[in-house]
């Protein structure tokens, strides 16, 4: 009878990257629970760095460090929906059980979801070392660039009066700062700065144009 020989290498290596699934599951959804819990406690402190853009962090991390695109859309969906628990538990023992207790209003409630998927997302792709990955980290700081713009801008769609220059600056730094740490050549961080302030133009042109 022949004999089929076992490679007990590959099933340790199985095993570990389980392991390393379940805890980066159980990660993501405890560091939601963190993150929503801590901005309930200083909502009212807050100048307008921590919500939305910690939130935003958030998923960026748990994306960039997911195994596979379905992991990823799992992730960062269940931080998402793990902040917004934390958030409106926080706010029930507060005794104001409010649904837009993060992103100010129902709408805004919806928008920051979708834009915390989003960006969980676009953060999986940064771990291409290709020019793929340049247009993910680049499109990531992009983004959170044209919310600064819209919100430190008298006339933007979100303008707070508040949020400029001091938050405005710290945020628009730390965005420019992640794309760079999101690649690893000098080559890709200088396309990931471009295509951030394009993609941060483009938007900040069309959202003061509606």
């Amino acid at each position: 009878m022949e004999k089929i020989a076992i490679d007990y290498a590959d099933f340790a290596e199985y095993d570990r990257r389980q392991r390393d699934i379940q805890r980066h599951v159980l990660a993501a959804f405890l560091g939601g629970l963190v993150v929503g819990a801590v901005g309930v406690l200083i909502s009212d402190v807050d100048v307008g760095i921590y919500d939305p853009y910690v939130y935003l962090a958030l998923t960026v991390a748990v994306g960039a460090t997911a195994t596979g695109f379905g992991w990823a859309l799992l992730t960062t969906f269940l931080a998402s929906a793990s902040i917004l628990v934390a958030a409106m538990g926080g706010s029930a023992l507060a005794g104001d059980l409010r649904f837009e207790a993060i992103g100010g209003s129902a709408s805004g409630l919806n928008l920051l979801v979708a834009q915390l998927v989003v960006l969980g997302l676009l953060a999986y792709f940064t771990r291409r070392p290709d020019v793929w990955g340049d247009l993910a980290a680049g499109a990531i700081s992009g983004l959170v660039l044209a919310d600064v713009i819209d919100r430190a801008t008298p006339g933007g769609v979100d303008w707070d009066v508040g949020f400029w220059p001091v938050p405005a600056v710290i945020v628009g730094t730390l965005a420019v700062a992640g794309a760079m740490a999101l690649r690893h050549t000098m080559a890709g961080r200088a396309r990931a700065a471009t295509i951030a302030f394009v993609v941060a133009g483009v938007l900040a042109v069309a959202l003061f144009a509606l």
